[in-house]
């Protein structure tokens, strides 16, 4: 057998696996497109909205110790 057969056979595999494994992915996947899309778009909200508390948060704290830098400095 040459080289030029092994990577023909490896080849054919690799792509009957793919096909085959992706044949079985869309057979259990566990929610239709359009669903799976919404629970995405969900949760991307969801993060969207908690990354902005963070920051919210972050940025107030951040103020607070500006302020108190300065009392602390008008103080010295």
């Amino acid at each position: 057998m040459t080289s030029k057969d092994t990577a023909t056979g490896f080849a054919i595999g690799f792509f009957m696996g793919a096909a085959i494994g992706l044949a079985i992915g869309f057979l259990y996947a566990p929610r239709p497109g359009a669903e799976a899309r919404q629970l995405i778009r969900e949760k991307t909200e969801e993060v969207k909205e908690k990354a902005i508390g963070v920051i919210d948060k972050v940025q107030e704290s951040a103020a607070k110790a500006r302020y108190t830098k300065r009392w602390a400095e008008q103080r010295s």
